[in-house]
């Protein structure tokens, strides 16, 4: 059995991992936190995400409860994850990582904090996302320079980083796979006299509006025809089932860093 502990756990995403453990009898939910000060610190986890009394109270910091883990999942803000991640790999206790917006000396601490523990560290949790991951690499290839790539984002009014993180992983996957430097094509907003659109650019823009849990589509414009490839999430539970899959997958792996597509098989 593997003993689970999940980060922001009285959250939006938090909530739903801790609820959604109930359906796997390979994972046990032994411990969840919240930051420091948080109102619901104390009381039963399970009375806060609807499971019922479970006799496992909220802690303000995972220091309380890291001794009891096998893994720890954490959809929080990048410098509440690489905190939770630096207190794990004290422990050496593998990390599930679903948050968006590390700044790139951010993520260069990942990547040498993965050379003692196991992390699976993914933009998009979902299965769907991930595959399209998979195909997207081989429409670019086949279409090259002939498609202009454009691709638009939809979430919802309180997400905080923008682009999303699954945007950009798009983006890079698709240049990548036509040789392109992503920094160099990049393009996020327009506006004015732009001139016309280069053959290498890569469009890349953002909504935010009311509840959307998450939309992308990845539109290849070519004459006389398109190409759009849509994925819509309908509900936070799509992630949080990636999320407890990839604790699955990562609990006594070799320390380093992985991806939904290791988890899911895909590379």
């Amino acid at each position: 059995m593997i003993r689970l502990v999940v980060a922001g756990a009285a959250g939006k995403m938090g909530g739903r991992i801790t609820a959604l453990t109930k359906e796997y009898t390979d994972l046990k939910l032994v411990g969840a936190f919240e930051r420091k000060g948080h109102e619901a610190v104390g009381k039963d986890i399970g009375e806060i995400v609807g499971l019922g009394k479970i006799n496992i109270p909220l802690h303000e910091s995972l220091n309380d409860i890291i001794e009891i883990a096998d893994v720890v999942v954490s959809f929080t803000s990048p410098e509440a994850s690489l905190e939770h991640l630096s207190i794990a790999a004290q422990k050496k206790k593998a990390v599930v990582i679903g948050t968006t917006g590390f700044s790139k000396d951010a993520l260069q601490s990942i990547k040498n904090i993965s050379q003692d523990v196991p992390i699976v560290l993914a933009p998009n949790m979902s299965i769907g996302v991930n595959l399209l991951f998979k195909i997207l690499k081989d429409i670019a290839k086949v279409l090259g320079d002939d498609f202009d790539i454009e691709i638009i984002e939809s979430h919802h009014r309180l997400k905080k980083d923008a682009p999303s993180g699954t945007a950009i992983k798009m983006a890079q996957v698709i240049a990548e796979s036509i040789n392109r430097n992503l920094d160099d094509v990049a393009v996020y907003s327009r506006k004015g006299m732009i001139g016309e659109r280069t053959k290498k650019e890569i469009g890349i823009q953002t909504v935010r509006a009311g509840d959307i849990v998450g939309e992308h589509t990845i539109l290849f414009g070519g004459l006389g025809e398109r190409i759009e490839v849509t994925h819509r999430a309908s509900s936070r539970d799509t992630f949080a089932r990636g999320a407890l899959k990839a604790a699955i997958w990562i609990h006594n792996k070799p320390a380093g860093i992985y991806d939904m597509m290791d988890v899911l098989g895909l590379k």
